[in-house]
């Protein structure tokens, strides 16, 4: 459970005071209350797909849904949606009406069958995009060491960049299985760097950080421990690893760099001036010789997608050819 032991559950925890019940700790929605919510305040929903006969369903209830830390990420993060698959409701979703298939009893609801298609297994736990492009599915019942990288893979839209399976594979390797040959890349300060670059000038990577992030903590602890990138980055970058919430003043490109609110956020600004004002999390930005903001790499990188980047870069490849000319190019090499 250490991913969830962060700044922002504990804040989120420490003002509720939940009661356990049938249904948990997760506070539940219909789906017309989720998207309702949702065109006020954006959120992923977590659907629940169950039965009144499954029990594995009222297990995952009594366990899951009832541990504090997963209950509490959830209802900060998601508009949590109980649907029981063999509803005799009419129900609208994303503009569409689904009705049931019949008024027999243990009868799959057509929205059922949009979610699991001829799946029909329960529990099922399908988590959506606040815009529902997409929708990711898992079937069965849900320990909390199996549920937390699927929480965190669609609230910090890692599937942007990323399958599931490769990034609950690093996920795994960060919490819980240590064992796993690792590289080590050197950080440097941005001034340790501006007088290496007198004698031997490289581009600038920096890896930036917050304590929320629970995807920051996987790549940091993966993708750049990886012996593949750490050797290409120590080699042909120097590195800074920053926390976007650090108050230390950085002096960049002659300006004063600090912390200060950020949309209501305490960041430090050197963030903000090092990406070009593109700040995610997780970002790399990409820094030429001279501290110019070439890209801010602001989404979850495996070690597979990470390496061709910096090589674009690092070779110049930028200069010439754009990046998905490059990357097919290097796809085709790579066959």
């Amino acid at each position: 459970m250490r991913f969830l032991y962060f700044v922002f559950i504990f804040v989120f925890i420490s003002k509720f005071s939940f009661s356990q019940s049938e249904e948990g700790l997760v506070k539940w929605l219909t789906i017309k209350e989720a998207q309702e919510l949702n065109k006020k305040q954006p959120k992923p929903f977590l659907v629940d797909i169950y039965t009144d006969w499954c029990g594995w369903c009222k297990h995952m209830m009594k366990t899951t849904y009832s541990n504090p830390n997963i209950a509490g990420y959830i209802n900060q993060f998601y508009y949590p949606v109980k649907f029981n698959a063999e509803t005799k409701d009419t129900i609208e979703y994303n503009g569409k009406i689904y009705k049931p298939t019949s008024a027999a009893p243990k009868t799959p609801h057509e929205l059922a069958i949009k979610f699991l298609g001829n799946s029909l297994s329960y529990p099922s736990t399908i988590f959506v995009t606040n815009n529902f492009e997409f929708n990711l599915l898992s079937q069965g019942f849900l320990e909390e060491k199996k549920i937390e990288p699927l929480l965190i893979f669609t609230v910090e839209n890692i599937y942007k960049s990323t399958s599931f399976d490769d990034f609950r594979t690093q996920f795994e390797h960060t919490f819980y299985d240590t064992v796993f040959t690792k590289g080590t890349v050197k950080f440097r300060t941005l001034s340790e760097i501006e007088k290496l670059q007198k004698k031997n000038p490289k581009k600038v990577l920096v890896n930036i950080f917050a304590s929320f992030c629970n995807s920051c903590k996987v790549q940091n602890a993966t993708t750049l421990k990886d012996t593949s990138i750490s050797n290409y980055i120590n080699k042909h970058f120097y590195v800074i690893n920053f926390d976007a919430e650090s108050n230390d003043t950085i002096y960049f490109r002659g300006e004063k760099c600090f912390k200060n609110l950020q949309t209501g956020y305490p960041l430090n600004t050197f963030a903000l001036k090092a990406t070009n004002n593109r700040l995610q999390f997780p970002t790399i930005a990409v820094l030429d010789e001279k501290q110019n903001t070439l890209d801010a790499l602001n989404v979850f990188l495996s070690p597979k997608a990470l390496l061709p980047i910096l090589k674009y870069y690092a070779e110049d490849k930028f200069k010439t050819t754009n990046w998905a000319d490059y990357i097919k190019a290097y796809n085709e090499q790579k066959k």
